[in-house]
């Protein structure tokens, strides 16, 4: 697995997307988790074809911290079974890559 990650849900709405995002971020498992939305959704669900809105957030973490990161999602998640899927970062300037590291970091860790 790469060193650092970012890690991709999608939630129904504004506020819970925000909601997920800051309480990933105080309990140190992100750097960062940025909101985006809101985006069409098309998927399928118990056999039917449907379609709705939904808001992604993106977190940045890194390798350690990413499964509790992805426990903490799915425990504070919206839906009975989330997308929480994480995303290599193969490069970046080595100062953002210490601030993700730093960022993660336990209190007192």
């Amino acid at each position: 697995m790469a060193e650092f990650l970012i890690t991709i849900t999608t939630v129904s709405s504004e506020a819970a997307a925000a909601k997920l995002s800051r309480s990933a971020v105080e309990a140190g498992l992100a750097a960062s988790g940025q909101v985006t939305g809101p985006v069409a959704t098309t998927y399928r669900h118990l056999g039917e074809v449907c379609e709705g809105t939904e808001w992604q957030v993106a977190f940045r973490t890194t390798e350690d911290r990413v499964t509790e990161l992805e426990g903490h999602v799915v425990a504070e998640h919206p839906y009975d079974n989330p997308e929480v899927v994480s995303l290599p970062i193969l490069s970046g300037p080595q100062l953002y890559l210490d601030w993700i590291t730093r960022a993660t970091r336990p209190a007192g860790g």
